[in-house]
């Protein structure tokens, strides 16, 4: 009869069969128990690592979170920029449409002036002592009020868009 241990003698070595143990069986427990020791540790450090591998992934999720956040706001707070300034610049932009229409109109009036005039020096009555006095229509405007031509409109309440 064949033993466990490789032992063909047939004798039982005055052991019952079901309780046979190598003779080294204090040896091999302490292996077996080593063992179990050293799996036992592996665990617990295999667990050990999962844990903080799971701690630091949530770190970083809340982190990115957190800068998801941020960016949000910031992306909030520009957009609100961006439509302030895109309505003040539809203002100004209307402004100077307004500005270069009125422009015109008066570039329109001084070229109608000067076509009107024969040279740019006009003598006018007066009431001085010869009864006559010279001006320039070129270098100052003002003295062409008394041509009496279109009148110039003008509205402060759009000029500034307020």
């Amino acid at each position: 009869m064949a033993s466990s241990c490789g032992n063909s003698s047939g004798s039982d070595g005055g052991r019952s069969k079901g309780t046979y143990s190598p003779p080294n069986d204090g040896l091999m427990d302490e292996k077996k128990r080593k063992r179990m020791e050293s799996n036992r540790e592996s665990a617990r450090r295999s667990r050990l690592r999962k844990q903080k591998h799971t701690m630091d992934l949530t770190a970083e999720s809340n982190k990115i979170k957190n800068d998801n956040d941020q960016i949000r706001a910031t992306i909030n707070v520009t957009t609100q920029r961006f439509v302030e300034i895109e309505a003040e610049n539809s203002v100004l932009r209307a402004q100077v449409s307004e500005l270069s229409q009125r422009l015109e109109s008066l570039n329109e009036i001084l070229n109608s002036m000067k076509m009107n005039a024969n040279c740019t020096t006009t003598q006018c009555m007066s009431g001085g002592t010869d009864g006559l006095f010279e001006f320039d229509l070129l270098e100052n405007p003002w003295n062409m009020m008394c041509f009496n031509q279109q009148p110039i409109m003008a509205s402060a309440d759009n000029v500034f868009g307020y």
